[in-house]
């Protein structure tokens, strides 16, 4: 029986660095994964004072969709080190089960492979989840923290028509399904879009979402460098979620971006950019 294509995992464009990587690189995992990891601007030496930004991107997208910012802070001489989280973007799956807190283990992995001290970090939607555990299990290596779009808990993500977590799922599963079970005359299916081999990994990101995380927001008191928590006037997040995240880091700044939906790097770069430079200064 035919089936019906599957959306793409958060496919609309947005725009990517205008300037080339200093440095691009596989980082290998303890369970096998690859970890893509970029450069953008100079690392200077180990001890430099100017530490540089940590960027972490969402589900099922790559560290490309904080172009604007990588360009504007390497403007400002400060290097950028951006990840491709595993299983997504040039980065593979490993075998270890998802969770972000072993994503943010990989962020760590590819600090200590690159000889960097101490970072800020720039989290955003599930970056933003490794972004709040980076700050609260790495102290001694977040400068500060800006935590776009982030929620303890699945519960914190508000579902409707244009965010059907379940739905997408179910249809991913069943174009898997329909391509895997035995061959079909004329077709392919490497040639599809997506594959039958990207369903499947869809369907475990978006899982994830529905699983994880799960932080209590008293455990976020003992982050103590400068934080900034933003969130859409639109956002999925619920107001409940992002406000717990705001009270339990004490001196926490809350920026809410009228008229602006879930996904502010490609929305709104330049309030992005703003309040990651302001948080910066405050460490600094």
């Amino acid at each position: 029986m035919p089936v019906t294509p599957p959306p793409i995992h958060f496919h609309s464009p947005y725009e990517r660095p205008t300037i080339e990587p200093s440095y691009a690189g596989y980082v290998t995992t303890s369970d096998g994964a690859q970890i893509a990891a970029f450069v953008y601007g100079d690392l200077g030496p180990l001890a430099s004072p100017v530490a540089p930004v940590l960027m972490l991107h969402g589900n099922g997208e790559e560290h490309g969709i904080f172009g604007p910012t990588i360009d504007a802070v390497v403007a400002t001489g400060r290097a950028v080190v951006a990840i491709d989280s595993r299983a997504q973007g040039k980065s593979t799956r490993g075998r270890n089960p998802l969770t972000y807190e072993l994503m943010a283990d990989d962020a760590i992995a590819v600090l200590d492979a690159l000889g960097v001290v101490a970072v800020h970090v720039l989290g955003f939607s599930d970056g933003g989840i490794e972004a709040l555990l980076l700050a609260r299990d790495h102290a001694e290596r977040v400068r500060s923290l800006t935590a776009v779009g982030a929620n303890l808990t699945p519960e914190g993500v508000i579902e409707d028509e244009d965010w059907d977590l379940k739905g997408a799922i179910a249809a991913h599963r069943a174009w898997y399904k329909r391509w895997t079970t035995g061959p079909v005359p004329g077709i392919n299916p490497e040639l599809l879009t997506p594959t039958p081999e990207e369903s499947a990994n869809t369907v475990e990101l978006l899982q994830l979402m529905l699983d994880e995380p799960h932080i209590a927001a008293e455990s976020l008191e003992t982050i103590s460098c400068p934080t900034t928590v933003i969130v859409a006037e639109f956002d999925c997040i619920t107001e409940e979620e992002t406000q717990a995240i705001h009270k339990a880091i004490a001196g926490s700044k809350l920026v809410v971006v009228p008229e602006a939906g879930h996904v502010l790097p490609k929305e709104a770069p330049e309030v992005i950019t703003s309040e990651l430079l302001a948080t910066i200064a405050q460490a600094e």
